[in-house]
């Protein structure tokens, strides 16, 4: 058997490659400079850890995050694979020791950050040893048009200059063509293989849908099918992923806030648990996640909509690595919009302040439309695919039925007009519904003509109403979100212009509707749970986070097969010899009391 199929089986577990993985792997073992565009959970890291495993030396992985990089080496020493790290969260003890085991030659892969290659003393370092390639990961980082461009990156041209013999694999979930491009250019790739495997995730479904009041509600609504699985909760601020943990809490679901304003000791303990299946959930700001390796993430959900799809789809990535069905579910309103170009309008004006803009209105434009999902994304990224079918919001609920709102349109833009133009949309909403608050009755709003005229609908219906005058531009938000009206919505009183509003974003939510539960396979759920408990077992042991003994995906089938002996346990996927030998004896024990 040739030697990389016979690691590809005994080291990792596999029988055959993933798409696209053995044309990278043969690429790198064939000493070629290649740029990989692969979308999460497809399987980039075997494409470099592979290759290292064949080759004579060391290969060197430059990465943005110490996180990733500890998670990595975890898991590749479950594979009985050497790996250490060179990084701030070392003591200078430990930083030495790993650089002597580099210059003994008993590494494979040493994880380094980037800002390691600022300093010529490291350089000479790295010139000093037998280094078979380079990986980058997360090379969008390179590009100033990426979605998270960062400084340090741009110092990876000088690996070409110091070593012009070693090839360099860049690896990335997210590029444009330009992007691309820039990549190329900035890393000086010579004659590089490029490999762009298709965007879609054929394992998530995605769901958007316009936010009623906090939102709180639709999640629960859609948390309610992952019983005991993990997930993420983005949140636009940092206030929010306190509140929103607490809330989850109370309702018995195990939830931390992590954002990059808490103590390091907190974040770190928080990361750990979540690794480790001890919470259900983190909520998090954009600190949280890039990178991460958990692999039995089932489900990611965002309360505001994400400043570009690029944050958008490299964020819901991190839902399903291990390829089973997992879900998606954005939550939007105008409100995130006005917010978003806030802060954009806070940036010194340039050509990077034009693409923000230009990529906050791809993502508004991606959330409130009609067709497909999957096939806007790919789209996006130069790629052109089928409609999915059954796996969106928009594909499963069809045409989606307008309903006319040209009188409720009328009766709110003319509450703006009387009101003065000069309060926000909810103090409007309270006129137009009668309400006697203070405030009114303090500013003798209480007798406009426009006072009470809206009493037939809720206050949610008349914010959702606002919310789509606002998206027709109708109605401008300033300072202090106070809203007027523009000339278009002038143009609506003066002409008596027909409005419309799909039909399901006024429908009242009666009560919480339970989701329905997302099957993984077709075997026995309590065999399944046995098995997660036993894996959890072993990995408190060893003290590492359970999927790194096997991966959901691993359980799935072993639940299904219930093996026998040694021959049918390496049959199953994440099987191999290393692992068998570490982990397998015990869940054959088991395997044999369930069959």
């Amino acid at each position: 058997m040739d030697k990389t199929y016979q690691l590809l089986h005994s080291v990792f577990g596999h029988h055959h490659f993933r798409a696209y993985q053995e044309e990278a792997v043969n690429a790198i073992l064939a000493q070629k400079d290649i740029m990989m565009i692969l979308p999460t959970g497809a399987g980039k890291s075997l494409c470099y850890q592979l290759p290292s495993l064949v080759m004579d030396g060391m290969s060197v992985v430059i990465s943005p995050l110490l996180a990733l990089m500890h998670d990595q080496i975890t898991a590749l020493s479950a594979f009985g694979i050497k790996a250490a790290m060179i990084s701030s969260m070392q003591s200078p003890q430990e930083i030495q020791e790993s650089m002597q085991a580099c210059r003994k030659g008993e590494l494979k892969l040493l994880y380094v950050a980037p800002e390691r290659l600022k300093g010529e003393s490291f350089l000479n370092f790295l010139q000093s040893l037998s280094i078979n390639f380079f990986v980058i990961d997360e090379a969008h980082c390179v590009s100033e048009w990426g979605h998270e461009f960062r400084e340090d990156y741009r110092q990876l041209f000088r690996l070409k200059h110091y070593f012009p013999q070693t090839p360099i694999a860049a690896f990335t979930a997210t590029a444009t063509k330009i992007v691309e491009q820039d990549i190329l250019h900035q890393l000086s790739l010579a004659n590089p293989l490029i490999i762009r495997a298709k965007v879609e995730r054929d394992n998530l479904t995605i769901k958007a849908e316009y936010r009623n009041s906090n939102g709180r509600d639709q999640l629960l609504s859609f948390l309610s099918a992952f019983q005991n699985e993990s997930g993420i909760i983005y949140t636009l601020s940092r206030k929010e992923t306190e509140s929103l943990a607490l809330f989850l809490n109370t309702h018995k679901i195990l939830a931390r806030a992590y954002h990059a304003g808490l103590p390091t000791e907190e974040k770190n303990e928080t990361f750990r648990a979540f690794l480790n299946d001890e919470i259900q959930v983190v909520v998090a700001t954009v600190a949280f996640g890039m990178g991460i390796d958990k692999s039995n993430i089932r489900f990611v959900a965002h309360m505001s909509l994400p400043k570009t799809i690029e944050n958008y789809y490299q964020e819901i990535g991190r839902a399903g690595r291990d390829g089973l069905p997992s879900s998606t579910l954005l939550l939007f309103s105008n409100s995130d919009i006005v917010e978003h170009k806030r802060r954009i309008g806070e940036q010194p004006s340039s050509e990077y302040q034009k693409v923000a803009y230009e990529k906050l209105d791809a993502i508004a434009k991606f959330a409130s439309s009609q067709v497909c999902r999957h096939q806007q994304i790919a789209s996006y990224f130069d790629d052109t695919i089928l409609t999915c079918k059954t796996r969106c919001d928009n594909c499963i609920d069809g045409e989606k039925q307008s309903v006319d709102i040209s009188n409720e349109s009328l009766k709110l833009l003319s509450s703006v007009y009387r009101t003065g133009q000069r309060f926000g949309l909810q103090y409007v909403v309270d006129v137009l519904m009668g309400s006697t608050n203070e405030k009114i009755v303090q500013n003798g709003h209480q007798s406009l003509s426009v006072f009470g005229i809206g009493s037939d609908k809720t206050k949610t219906q008349w914010l959702t109403i606002g919310d789509r005058l606002m998206e027709l531009e109708a109605l401008k938000v300033g300072e202090y979100r106070v809203v007027s009206l523009s000339e278009y919505g002038a143009q609506i009183i003066k002409q008596r212009l027909h409005v419309s509003i799909h039909a399901k974003r006024l429908e009242e939510r009666q009560k919480v509707k339970k989701a329905k539960k997302v099957v993984l396979g077709t075997f026995e759920l309590s065999i399944f749970e046995k098995l997660r408990a036993l894996r959890s077992e072993i990995a408190k042991e060893n003290g590492i986070p359970p999927y790194v003994v096997f991966s959901d995906k691993t359980l799935k089938e072993m639940a299904e097969k219930l093996p026998h002996d040694k021959e049918a346990m390496l049959e199953v996927s994440g099987v191999g010899e290393v692992k068998f030998e570490r982990y397998g004896k015990a869940f054959l024990e088991l395997c044999a009391t369930l069959a």
